[in-house]
């Protein structure tokens, strides 16, 4: 898996759309833990060692297809000799029925690693799904759809990259990559400066590499982070019509600086939410509820 990176025509800066590669190994490994324990009983007790087979994986429902190269893995981790010859490639639409892979070799093996695949497949492809719809709402605008940090535990990497395959860009992987200064931290500031204090602090101490980023709850405060000199402002559970505002009064005190809709966003405020001309939407909805794209494996013994 190959992150994407920015071009001058894109306005997401790079900390919004390069996902840090690592863990595919210790989320697999961890899966297969899980699952198989101290050996599949059932396969080894009923299925011959020498028991051959070939097998389809199979997409049983209208989606984007994510996690080919996790799945990969995992039946690598289990049997390299496994053959795994994929038929479609992360970020393919797919309709119901579409054969997605194409595996050949010891049944047992296969038959071990099927449901971790299987798994980490329909949940990736889900998140895929999910979010093209997102992104196909903000035609004809330049609003980019991110996701956020409400993933599932451990499988951060994975979903960002399924994200992605759906067509939409990662915000910032971890609490280290980037200055997000929110509701609680202003809070715990206090005082009327309090988004300009937040603001100098974290251009004092943080990475000079980093964007700012400040959420804002009203028009005033927007104003104040504005004139703090924030790189990216979280319009957070604005109307439609507050956020037309918001981007009027960017426009004329500094273009370069980015808006972000969050808060309360749903698929179908997605087109206004857009036409409001913020440049990103944040929505957790993309990894928090994405439901599993219907996907499964048939296998065929041989002798």
């Amino acid at each position: 898996m190959t992150a994407s990176t920015t071009t001058s025509a894109d306005p997401v800066p790079a900390i919004l759309t390069t996902p840090r590669h690592f863990g595919l190994e210790e989320i697999v490994d961890l899966a297969l833990q899980e699952d198989i324990g101290t050996g599949d009983v059932t396969t080894l007790a009923t299925v011959l060692a020498d028991r051959m087979a070939t097998g389809v994986m199979l997409a049983k429902q209208d989606g984007v297809i994510s996690g080919i190269e996790a799945a990969r893995f995992v039946f690598a981790r289990v049997d390299p000799s496994i053959a795994f010859d994929p038929l479609v490639a992360d970020g393919d639409r797919v309709t119901n029925p579409t054969p997605i892979v194409h595996l050949a070799g010891s049944a047992r093996s296969i038959l071990i690693a099927e449901r971790t695949a299987l798994n980490i497949m329909q949940r990736l492809s889900g998140v895929a799904t999910i979010t093209a719809a997102y992104v196909a709402a903000t035609a004809g605008t330049k609003a980019r759809i991110v996701d956020t940090r409400k993933t599932t535990p451990g499988m951060r990497m994975l979903e960002k990259h399924a994200v992605r395959h759906g067509g939409g860009h990662n915000h910032r992987f971890g609490l280290a990559d980037g200055v997000l200064i929110k509701d609680n931290h202003l809070a715990a500031i206090g005082g009327p400066d309090r988004i300009a204090k937040a603001i100098a602090a974290a251009r004092e101490l943080a990475p000079h590499t980093l964007r700012v980023e400040v959420e804002v709850a009203t028009l005033d405060e927007l104003d104040q982070a504005l004139s703090a000199g924030a790189d990216i402002v979280m319009l957070d559970n604005m109307s439609t019509t507050t956020m037309a505002e918001a981007v009027r009064r960017r426009d004329a005190a500094d273009p370069r600086v980015l808006l972000e809709a969050s808060g309360g966003i749903t698929l179908g405020r997605i087109p206004e939410i857009a036409a409001t001309g913020v440049d990103l939407i944040s929505v957790g909805a993309l990894t928090h509820s994405a439901g599993s794209l219907d996907i499964s494996l048939d296998l065929d013994l041989e002798g």
